[in-house]
């Protein structure tokens, strides 16, 4: 769900998106390493299980995973927004 940021007034509800992340850590229990930075891992195409609004690629940068999405805006008469996941393993914690 994305909010607009009011500094005097109540933030305002703008829409909001789905999306799959079982592609990202499907490719995250793979366990890759030392490919070259740039590779795709896989590719996931704007579907109606997902509100892509261009396809997204799990790509291996500088040593880690990343994908970077563009959905669309449900529920409001356009919009989009920009994310992007990446793994990060903490100290003590037991991963996948």
């Amino acid at each position: 769900t994305v909010y607009d940021h009011d500094t005097f007034t109540k933030d305002d509800k703008m829409g909001d998106a789905e999306f799959i992340i079982k592609p990202f850590v499907n490719a995250v229990k793979m366990q890759l390493h030392d490919l070259p930075s740039g590779t795709i891992v896989t590719t996931v195409q704007p579907s109606r299980d997902n509100c892509l609004a261009e396809e997204s690629r799990v790509i291996w940068s500088d040593g880690k995973l990343i994908q970077d999405l563009v959905l669309r805006l449900r529920h409001v008469e356009c919009g989009e927004i920009e994310a992007q996941l990446q793994w990060i393993d903490l100290p003590g914690s037991k991963g996948l």
